[in-house]
């Protein structure tokens, strides 16, 4: 049994440096999960790891059920949970193939299902979310970015918007207005429905492009994978530094 977590995002359907041991078919109250859970050891210890778009990537943001990915892992015992996402940058502060932190998260997502607590309930069910990041795991993730030499910006707010299409210039602009920083689909309902789990929760968020409207030039997705396979490295480079701290 681990209590650690790992999701991939875009650009991370699999580990490399992760020695497989075996994978799992889990069934949930909510449905399937994106695809069986993979199980291994990262740098010695044993680790699960759930791409969330599934093995071959072919889940789109507003198609993904979280709950079944959340519920899953939490009946792994696993207690602690790294999300790693794809993002646009809104912030000219924030550089494509470099990784941010979110330490807050808007949401504008609609339509997922956004809770467990809907059924059979004894009373009407509140989670604070203050700060829908895990300290304890961001504080760490901090330390193991300073010990692989990477610069992680940690003051970030994700707007969470419903995808599967980019956004307009206009939508950005009100986003920054808002006070977001970068842009991507998947944060949300994933780390509050983490909260409800009472799973310890933090995000490694990887630019792969500057926004819409904030280049003289239209996002290309060749571009963004690029992008991506430079910050993915970055991800791998950090979670070498991070497990043997968690």
């Amino acid at each position: 049994m681990t209590d650690l977590a790992i999701i991939g995002g875009t650009g991370l359907a699999t580990l490399k440096n992760l020695e497989v041991t075996w994978r799992q078919v889990v069934h949930t109250p909510f449905g399937e999960p994106s695809c069986p859970l993979t199980y291994g050891h990262l740098c010695g210890k044993e680790v699960v790891f759930l791409p969330r778009h599934g093995s071959g990537h072919t889940i789109p943001p507003h198609k993904i059920n979280y709950r079944a990915n959340l519920w899953a892992l939490k009946k792994t015992g696993a207690t602690r949970v790294i999300a790693v996402a794809a993002v646009g940058s809104i912030s000219t502060e924030l550089v494509v193939s470099e990784l941010a932190l979110p330490d807050q998260i808007i949401d504008y997502t609609w339509g997922r299902g956004h809770t467990f607590f809907e059924e059979d309930l004894r009373g009407v069910v509140h989670v604070d979310f203050t700060y829908p990041y895990c300290s304890k795991l961001r504080s760490l993730l901090l330390k193991a970015a300073a010990a692989a030499g990477l610069s992680m910006a940690d003051w970030v707010t994700y707007g969470a918007t419903q995808g599967p299409r980019l956004e307009t210039a206009a939508e950005i602009d009100r986003l920054e207005r808002d006070g977001c920083h970068v842009v991507g689909m998947t944060g949300m309902p994933e780390a509050a429905l983490a909260r409800e789990l009472e799973l310890s929760y933090a995000a490694i968020a990887v630019i792969a492009n500057q926004a819409a409207g904030r280049s003289e030039n239209l996002i290309e997705m060749a571009s963004v994978e690029q992008n991506l396979n430079r910050g993915m490295e970055k991800v791998r480079r950090l979670l070498e530094q991070l497990i043997p701290l968690a």
